[in-house]
């Protein structure tokens, strides 16, 4: 199965100008916990809730002057609409991350793939709970 078939398309995205206040507020009105960031139509970078909060807030930065630039982090893992839902897994395990950008062949943003949507949509429960268990792992030993 393709990445294409289980990913979530109509991903929004931040700039990296944009307040850490508006992307918030993004997020929050979406019901989502990250953005990706992109300059024009290139991938520059994962902005999250954890983000904002640990690289702004708790340092005392204003979020409403502090820019998603300021907060989010660079050198994105992605992986493309016409790999394999394994692949993605994979990465998933190797880097112990719950979303990965999704692009096309041109390196434009299409979409993203999480772990929920591994578990819903791919139909191999048994990939999903191997993936999701070594994700966590990090989080079981204190990482994020």
């Amino acid at each position: 199965m393709k990445i294409e078939e289980v990913m979530t398309r109509g991903v929004e995205c931040a700039k990296p100008a944009d307040s850490l206040q508006e992307a918030a507020e993004r997020m929050k009105a979406l019901n989502i916990g990250a953005l990706p960031v992109c300059d024009n139509e290139t991938l520059v970078g994962m902005v999250t809730d954890r983000d904002i909060i640990v690289r702004s807030v708790c340092e005392g930065r204003d979020p409403w002057t502090d820019h998603v630039s300021d907060a989010m982090t660079p050198g994105v893992v992605y992986c493309y609409e016409d790999q394999d839902v394994a692949e993605a897994a994979g990465l998933m395990n190797e880097r112990q991350i719950r979303r990965l950008p999704v692009l096309n062949r041109d390196k434009r943003l299409v979409g993203i793939v999480s772990l929920g949507n591994l578990a819903v949509r791919s139909g191999d429960e048994r990939l999903a709970g191997r993936t999701l268990e070594r994700v966590s792992e990090a989080s079981r030993r204190g990482a994020v």
